[in-house]
């Protein structure tokens, strides 16, 4: 079967500086509406290659290609883009549509006014407002059918506006603040690198902030560039839109650059942001993280991507990642995947 025109097959991740992955959690979230359905879940992660006893740890962790490959196929099989979280269906092409439909509009403002247009046209129980007030400018969710649980929908959409919006105008645009019309869930922490470190839950309404001058930005793209933009979403939107200002990023960012070879302990990197390394791991608790999560998390991340999309023996991919002995890698990941590097590793269907 065709794949949806927004949703085509995506490149191979192989080759890509930083890879990203994203929590099982949100695999399951997609998965609800392919459930509640009776469809075969099992079958369905097996063909883009996700192991299903992955579902059973919290702690797992899939390649944002292979989330990618997912939302794809479950759009396909649902026939809906908003994965059944709406009374009505985001039919299989809606994405594509509302992507050639801004490629006219002169400045990011006409465009984001545009799409939160089409959204309100083309789903039921959820729209969203733009407002401008000085050097603040806001996109604010508003539910149409309140007392449901609308979390993954919040997600998608606002997920979907940004990328999009940092699409058009080339560049990330910055969240300052967002804030949620529900509690804090579970898998709150992923919204730090989702949106921005200034997160409010249990608000009056979901909404997030960015400054007003981007919307003044013009639009860059156009026909020829909006089809690698759809072949490789939404892979795209998931990783190269995500927070990348935070000192956390920034880090991760250069610890990236140090591999292969030895991390650097946090004496010697503080200096390398000009803080000292008691300003260093007090910047980071604010932000909600520290320096041995970002280096567990960094190694982690690369060794799904290694794991799932090269060859590369277990003991390379060790050594690669730092790790002077394979028994401390495997231990290591056992932690963060509840598996070791080769059950991971065969579990997958590539």
């Amino acid at each position: 079967m065709q794949q949806p025109a927004t949703l085509n097959a995506g490149a191979s991740p192989l080759g890509r500086p930083e890879p990203g992955t994203i929590a099982i959690c949100f695999v399951a979230a997609a998965l609800e509406s392919v459930r509640a359905r009776g469809m075969d879940v099992a079958a369905m992660l097996e063909e883009v290659g996700i192991a299903p006893g992955l579902l059973d740890n919290p702690q797992a962790r899939v390649s944002a290609w292979h989330y990618g490959k997912l939302w794809r196929l479950v759009a396909e099989r649902l026939d809906d883009e908003f994965f059944g979280r709406d009374s009505r269906r985001m039919k299989a092409g809606s994405f594509a549509m509302l992507c050639h439909a801004v490629l006219p509009c002169r400045t990011l403002k006409s465009a984001l006014e545009r799409s939160l247009r089409f959204y309100g046209l083309v789903l039921d129980d959820i729209s969203g407002v733009l407002t401008r007030n000085g050097r603040e400018a806001r996109i604010t969710l508003i539910d149409r059918r309140p007392g449901t649980d609308r979390t993954f929908a919040h997600e998608v959409l606002l997920v979907l506006l940004h990328g999009v919006s940092c699409w058009l105008v080339n560049r990330r645009i910055p969240i300052l603040r967002a804030q949620f019309g529900y509690p804090a869930p579970a898998h709150a922490g992923e919204y730090r690198i989702m949106f921005c470190t200034d997160l409010r839950f249990g608000e009056p309404a979901t909404e997030i902030v960015f400054e007003s001058h981007y919307l003044d930005l013009p639009v860059v793209q156009d026909e020829r560039t909006v089809k690698e933009f759809l072949r490789t979403a939404p892979e795209n939107i998931l990783v190269k839109y995500k927070n990348g200002s935070s000192l956390t990023a920034r880090i991760r960012r250069r610890l990236r650059q140090r591999l292969p070879g030895e991390v650097p302990d946090l004496a010697s990197i503080a200096p390398e942001f000009n803080l000292t390394s008691a300003t260093l791991r007090r910047r980071l608790s604010e932000e909600g993280s520290s320096y041995q999560e970002i280096k567990d998390q960094l190694r982690r991340d690369l060794a799904i991507s290694y794991l799932s999309h090269s060859e590369r023996s277990v003991m390379d991919i060790a050594l690669e990642l730092g790790f002077s002995e394979r028994s401390a890698f495997h231990r290591a990941f056992r932690k963060w995947m509840g598996a070791s590097p080769g059950e991971f590793r065969r579990g997958l269907k590539r």
